[in-house]
């Protein structure tokens, strides 16, 4: 069994270098640091704070405030669309019937 190295990419975050482990997108894993990157220095912009921490942490928060928004879309979509699935196929044994 040959020696497998991970996929290990440097990323830059907030002006710190991370190693990480791309799997097999390296580029997508560039864009997630990208994405946090960008949170961070927008927060650090516009709240001046200056604490890593305390930015990387409301980063963090609006970062899973995305998600969740994502998350709430997706369901509310699907439950849109089974409603209207329901409602198109409620018309069309209806019109079966007649």
């Amino acid at each position: 069994m040959p020696d497998e190295k991970p996929n290990l990419i440097e990323v830059e975050i907030f002006g710190q270098p991370f190693t990480v482990r791309a799997g097999p997108d390296p580029e997508y894993v560039q864009r997630l640091a990208a994405h946090v990157d960008a949170q961070m220095n927008e927060i650090a912009r516009s709240s001046g704070a200056v604490d890593s921490v305390r930015i990387a942490t409301l980063a963090a928060l609006n970062i899973t405030d995305e998600l969740f928004q994502a998350r709430q879309a997706g369901t509310s979509g699907e439950s849109q669309l089974e409603k209207r699935a329901r409602a198109l196929a409620d018309e069309l044994t209806a019109a079966l019937d007649e």
